[in-house]
């Protein structure tokens, strides 16, 4: 973790563990996040987007360690998408570990669970310091464009969450910021691409 990220990882943990909902950098876009296993509060970021409960939100993990405490069957296959992905890709899963504790409003009708494990060092170090799996959305009312960049986030977003990371908030867009790739992957290890 770079040092300049450790008060802002701080302050967001903090309002994270009093069930708070922040908006941070991710590998994509800006993100809404909550602690994965608070329904309370996915229910609140949900009211935010304004969007439907029907559509199922991403989980973030920082490492695999983390993954693997998030989902209790990973077939062989999602280990390779993971190393090899040129982009920030998320798996949906068929079984999330009950263990972790994850929100049932974070699961697909079917039961299925999307995950991603973000390479990025602000949010891979905040999901780690957290010591559990965050939500990600982008950072927009439903039917919006995503933001990429701080800058681009609504006023309307910014009013309504509990904390704002600093960090990163001084980037211009890159060239390729895009929503992460979407895969479903079968325990037999068959995937089916959702997103592109």
């Amino acid at each position: 973790m770079k040092p300049e990220y450790g008060s802002d990882i701080r302050s967001a943990v903090e309002v994270l563990r009093k069930g708070g909902v922040i908006l941070y950098p991710t590998d994509t876009v800006w993100g809404i996040g909550c602690d994965a296993t608070d329904s309370k509060a996915v229910r609140r970021v949900f009211e935010i987007k304004q969007r439907a409960d029907a559509k199922a939100l991403i989980t973030l993990v920082g490492s695999l360690a983390q993954l693997e405490r998030t989902v209790d069957c990973i077939p062989e296959v999602a280990y390779q998408l993971i190393e090899f992905a040129e982009r920030p890709t998320t798996i949906v899963y068929d079984h999330p570990s009950a263990g972790a504790g994850i929100a049932p409003e974070l699961l697909s009708a079917d039961g299925t669970i999307g995950v991603r494990l973000t390479r990025e060092d602000f949010s891979a170090a905040l999901c780690e310091a957290f010591r559990k799996p965050l939500v990600s959305t982008s950072a927009n009312v439903s039917g919006k464009a995503a933001p990429r960049v701080y800058t681009e986030i609504d006023p309307e977003i910014l009013a309504a969450v509990d904390y704002v990371c600093l960090s990163r908030r001084d980037e211009a867009p890159a060239a390729d910021t895009r929503p992460s790739v979407v895969m479903r992957l079968a325990e037999n290890g068959f995937f089916k691409i959702l997103r592109d």
